[in-house]
């Protein structure tokens, strides 16, 4: 009998890709201050990152098909962690921006792969496993952010933070790589590919729907640290703690979200998980005590936990392309938000309070409801 089966690998590389992605951000109020900029300025130098990642998209399909998983792996995190290590450096925006651009095109790269991997040990082991791998996603932005957190309130420089992650990650994922048998490929019947997905009828529907999770966890990601520094006035700490609670929250719900998925249905879940984040963007913007605030980036975090892999699941399913080509072609047009919204919420964070940054994601959660209609297996 196998101690580790082939989900328990994926676990563990979903884990430690997050682990090394999630290092930065709690940080990023360290580099604000280190590069003396405001929101603003933090917001178009953080579009880095996902334009980065928008770049390598375009060429997932083709790079992977080359390198294959485990060798996608074995470069892309990295080659992850060496950007954030020169990100560290950063005295002015521009660095910073092109070194996280860098990481942006590791991340891309990794982020399909990992994807791809987990639906093709799903068909192989005949179970649900998406869910649960992005929990354990989750668990690794927990884990960085609690890292984070403690050596942000210890006055540990990013660039030892950084140096610390790249060599965790790297060494466990090269240990873990050397014993993995790559599973095999889903029977799709198209696999022809190109550099821009062109996206159809039902990827564009659930490229709508995940929207709003996109910008919401977007929005904790990059700017919780700073909104409980900034409205609050709290400890290092306890503005970490708004990013590690999210993703606390978040990797346990995915946890438990596959059996929760088979017992009630896809669009039951991502209704409740949209009603959640609601409850949760509306004590951010509306609270005046650090602690309700903590408790609304948790439920912000546990609703936006399984709209994106439910996507994931549903573009890799479908039949009339490559499981690859669908899920490049959902990534693509989904992290366009990830690119607008640093700037965006900068922009509107510097001008109109912090607050409003995050009261502009609601809208998009009417737009989720109405296409809940997309997780359906026939669109």
């Amino acid at each position: 009998m196998k101690l580790i089966l082939p989900q328990h690998y994926v676990f563990f590389f979903f884990f430690l890709y997050s682990f090394s992605f999630g290092a930065i951000f709690p940080r990023i109020g360290d580099m604000q201050i280190q590069m003396g900029i405001g929101e603003g300025a933090l917001g178009l130098a953080l579009t880095g990152l996902p334009l980065g990642v928008q770049i390598a998209l375009f060429f997932a399909d083709k790079i992977l098909k080359v390198l294959r998983f485990k060798l996608a792996m074995c470069i892309g995190v990295p080659m992850l962690g060496i950007s954030l290590i020169v990100a560290s450096f950063s005295v002015e925006p521009l660095s910073f921006f092109l070194a996280l651009l860098v990481g942006g095109m590791a991340v891309g790269i990794v982020e399909v792969a990992v994807n791809l991997e987990a639906d093709r040990v799903e068909y192989k082991i005949g179970k649900k496993i998406m869910n649960r791998s992005h929990s354990f996603w989750s668990l690794g932005f927990f884990t960085a952010g609690l890292f984070g957190a403690l050596f942000s309130q210890n006055e540990i420089t990013p660039t030892f933070h950084f140096i610390g992650s790249f060599f965790i990650a790297s060494l466990l994922v090269f240990y873990f790589s050397s014993r993995y048998k790559r599973a095999g490929s889903r029977p799709n019947s198209n696999h022809k590919t190109s550099i821009f997905v062109v996206p159809n009828k039902g990827v564009l529907a659930l490229v709508v729907f995940t929207l709003s999770a996109m910008l919401i966890e977007g929005a904790g990601i990059d700017w919780s640290v700073i909104f409980m520094r900034d409205i609050f006035g709290t400890p290092a700490f306890l503005n970490g703690t708004a990013l590690f609670l999210g993703a606390l929250a978040q990797f346990t719900v995915r946890y438990f979200a596959d059996s929760i998925v088979e017992r009630y249905g896809v669009e039951a879940v991502a209704r409740a998980s949209i009603v959640t984040m609601f409850i949760g963007l509306v004590m951010i913007c509306f609270t005046n005590k650090p602690h309700m605030a903590l408790l609304g980036f948790a439920l912000m975090g546990g609703g936006t936990a399984v709209l994106f892999p439910l996507a994931v699941s549903a573009a890799a399913q479908k039949s009339d392309r490559s499981a690859a080509t669908n899920v490049a072609s959902l990534a693509q047009l989904s992290f366009v938000v990830f690119l607008l919204g640093p700037p965006l919420l900068g922009f509107i964070a510097e001008n109109y309070g912090i607050r409003a940054s995050f009261a502009i994601c609601l809208p998009l959660l009417f737009l989720s409801w109405i296409f809940v209609f997309s997780l359906r297996q026939k669109v």
